[in-house]
Parts: structure tokens; C-alpha cells; sequence
């Protein structure tokens, strides 16, 4: 690994790819945590007989290497120094990192595999009192999904508060916590199935990620067609590396405009398919009852046919 003048090596796809776990990041001891707990859990299950599905423990541990990957890897050595860098960090964490978590169901595992006793007890009490609090249904808002992908891109960046935040001592470790926290405030009412104190209808869901989607277009575009560099913190370019602070941004629009759509539309793609499944059964209910209805009434037509012979 050759170093700059700056004593960081250049960005390669080789130096971007390594583990660095000198300058990793807190997410890296989290995910290891996190994938630890879920283990226990899961076979604390499987052990009493008790079913857990396969496919929710693969999808969370898939969601816990990314979320180690994103702060293990050197690609958080350069997330203060590259704003691609650095978005790449962010949408990873908010739209791939949270949904995986999510669809783990980490509560429901949670509430069947804590032990009813010590500590297990308390830990079941936080639990539902955090599940039934107003703060937790005030969170889970669907308006609140919109205003945290409004604030992390379009503020964060179109204000340049993310140069201000990125030189403080812990302004990087500080952004991704952030971005992790936030991404799963804003991912539980679109992907969890488990119990919440606020169920978003299909029309919210459908507005929620069509106005997600905006967001992510329109930061994309004001990176990509800009002339001048628009982050203070990521306009002098290090001394030896190969690419300069406008192609830097340019990629991070990118990053916006493609690999932060895919997720939202595979959403808004399960979305419309569930709630035209719902409609489908609501109609079959109804044609059923509507059926049942007119059997009786028949049969009742019926009963004062014989009554008049």
C-alpha cells in the first residue's frame, strides 16, 4: 500500500476492499455483537423445538457482515476524505443495512427467546413499554421516514453542515451512527412485520417511498450537474490521488441517483403487490358474504313459499 503525502493511500479498489481494523469504525464491535445476540436467540429456539425461520436469521446476518464490512472495511478510512466515500457509507447504512436488520424480525425474536426470569424479565418490561410508549408512535410516523431522508441528504449536504461535522474529532463515527439509527427509524414502517404501536397503511407506505425516491433523485442531480465543488471539508484535493473534488461529487450523485433507488423500489414493487393481495382477499370476503347473504334471504323466500301452499 503506497501512501500520499497526506499518509493516506490512494482510494484503489484494492486499499478500499481491505480490512483496516486500525481505523475501524464502532459499527464493526456493533455488528459483532448484534449477529451474537441473534445467534443465542435463534438457537435458544431451535434447542426448545420452537420454530425461527431460516430465511429471517439469514437476512439479519446478512444486514450484521454488511454493517461490519461498512466500518471494518478501508472504505472508512476514506469516508472523511471522500464525500462518494462517505455517501456510499450512508446509503449502505440507511437502505441496505436497516432493511436486512428489519426483516430479521429482532423484536419478535426478542420477545419469544428472553428468558421469564432475572434479567430476562426486565428486559421484556423495557421492551413493551418502549412498544406502547407515544414517543415510539410518534417516531414511527410515516411522515417522520420522509423528514429523515429530507434532513440526512438534502440538509445535511445542500447546507454544507456535513463539512462542519466531519472536521470535529468524532464527526465521521459521529455521521454513521446517525446514518444507522435514522436509516432504521425510517426502514421499520416500510419493511418490519413485527408487532409496532403504528401500522402505516399501503397508501402511506406508497407516498412515504415515492417521496423517498424523490429525495434521492434530487440530491443526485444537484451532485451530478454542478460545476463548482460544494463541500468545503472535501474541496482540497489530497496531494497524490487520482481523482479531484468535482468527479469525487459526480460519483457521489451517482451513488444517489442508482444504487439508492433499488432498495426503495423493490419496497414500492412489494408495497403495490400487498396491497392489491389485500384488496383481492377483501373483494373474496365480500363476494362471500354478499353470497352467504343471498342464500339466506332465498331460503327464507323460500320458507313463506311452503307457508303459503
Amino acid at each position: 500500500m503506497t501512501t500520499t503525502l497526506s499518509g493516506t493511500a490512494p482510494p484503489t479498489v484494492e486499499n478500499l476492499l481491505a480490512l483496516a481494523p486500525s481505523s475501524a469504525s464502532l459499527l464493526a464491535p456493533i455488528a459483532v455483537l448484534l449477529a451474537a445476540l441473534y445467534v443465542w436467540g435463534a438457537m435458544r429456539l431451535w434447542s426448545q423445538r420452537r420454530r425461527w425461520s431460516i430465511l429471517r436469521t439469514i437476512s439479519f446476518l446478512l444486514g450484521c457482515v454488511l454493517l461490519f464490512l461498512t466500518g471494518g472495511l478501508g472504505l472508512n478510512t476514506y469516508g472523511s476524505l471522500s464525500v462518494a466515500a462517505l455517501v456510499f457509507q450512508q446509503i449502505t447504512l440507511m437502505t441496505v443495512v436497516t432493511p436486512l436488520l428489519i426483516v430479521g424480525s429482532p423484536g419478535r425474536l426478542l420477545l419469544r427467546a428472553t428468558p421469564h426470569r432475572g434479567l430476562g424479565v426486565f428486559a421484556l418490561r423495557v421492551a413493551h413499554a418502549g412498544l406502547r410508549s407515544r414517543l415510539a408512535r410518534a417516531v414511527l410516523h410515516p411522515v417522520v421516514a420522509i423528514l429523515v431522508a429530507a434532513a440526512l441528504y438534502l440538509g445535511l449536504y445542500l447546507t454544507d453542515l456535513v463539512s462542519v461535522i466531519i472536521r470535529l474529532p468524532a464527526g465521521h463515527e459521529l455521521l454513521l451512527l446517525t446514518f444507522l439509527i435514522s436509516g432504521t427509524i425510517a426502514a421499520v414502517p416500510l419493511w418490519s412485520s413485527d408487532p409496532l404501536p403504528r401500522t402505516p397503511s399501503y397508501a402511506a407506505r406508497l407516498i412515504d417511498v415515492i417521496a423517498e425516491i424523490q429525495i434521492h433523485a434530487v440530491f443526485g442531480l444537484i451532485l451530478l450537474l454542478s460545476s463548482t465543488p460544494l463541500f468545503v471539508a472535501f474541496t482540497n484535493p489530497t496531494i497524490g490521488w487520482p481523482i479531484d473534488p468535482l468527479r469525487d461529487q459526480a460519483i457521489a450523485g451517482t451513488l444517489a441517483w442508482t444504487y439508492a433507488e433499488l432498495p426503495l423500489l423493490i419496497v414500492l414493487i412489494v408495497t403495490l403487490s400487498r396491497w392489491r393481495s389485500r384488496d383481492l382477499t377483501l373483494a373474496d370476503r365480500r363476494r362471500d358474504q354478499d353470497d352467504a347473504e343471498r342464500e339466506e334471504y332465498n331460503a327464507y323466500l323460500a320458507t313463506l313459499n311452503q307457508h303459503d301452499r
